[in-house]
C-alpha cells in the first residue's frame, strides 16, 4: 500500500522535527522515526529510504552511516596485513568523527570501534620494543 504525498510530507516534517536542534540522527532517534513511519503506513525499508533521502537533501548526519564508513576503513586496514595498528585505528577514529560531525565524544568513538574490531575478529597491533598498549587501554 503506497502512502499519499500528504502522509509522506508529514513524515518528512516529523524527521525534521527530530533533528531540529542538532541535525543528527542517532540510532535511538532513527528507531523512533521508523516507528512513526510504520504508524503512518510506511514499511521499514521505505521508511529508511525516506530518512536517507531527507538526510542527503538537508545535510543531516545519520549515525548508522558514519559507523558504516568507519567500519569500512577498519576492515580495509585489517585485511591489508591482518592487524590494525595505532595509526590506522586513529585514522578510523578520524573518519568516524568527521562523518558524525563531532557529535560523539572521542572516547565513545574509540570504544565503539574497539567493539567493532572484536565483533569482526580484527586484531590490533600493539606493544613491541617501544610500543604502547594503546588498544588495551581503550575501555
Amino acid at each position: 500500500m503506497a502512502v499519499s504525498e500528504e502522509v509522506k510530507k508529514q513524515f518528512v516534517d516529523y524527521i525534521m522535527l527530530q533533528v531540529f536542534d542538532d541535525q543528527y540522527i542517532d540510532r535511538q532517534e532513527e528507531k523512533k522515526i521508523l516507528e512513526e513511519g510504520i504508524n503512518k503506513g510506511f514499511g521499514v525499508e521505505e521508511g529508511l529510504t525516506v530518512i536517507r533521502q531527507v538526510a542527503s537533501e538537508k545535510n543531516l548526519v545519520l549515525e548508522r552511516d558514519a559507523e558504516d564508513r568507519a567500519k569500512d576503513v577498519l576492515e580495509a586496514f585489517a585485511n591489508n596485513d591482518g592487524k590494525v595498528d595505532k595509526k590506522e585505528f586513529e585514522n578510523a577514529v578520524s573518519v568516524f568523527k568527521t562523518h558524525s560531525k563531532g557529535k560523539i565524544p572521542e572516547h565513545e568513538l574509540k570504544k565503539r570501534l574497539k567493539q567493532m574490531m572484536e565483533t569482526n575478529g580484527w586484531k590490533a597491533k600493539e606493544g613491541g620494543l617501544f610500543g604502547s598498549k594503546w588498544y588495551s587501554a581503550i575501555n
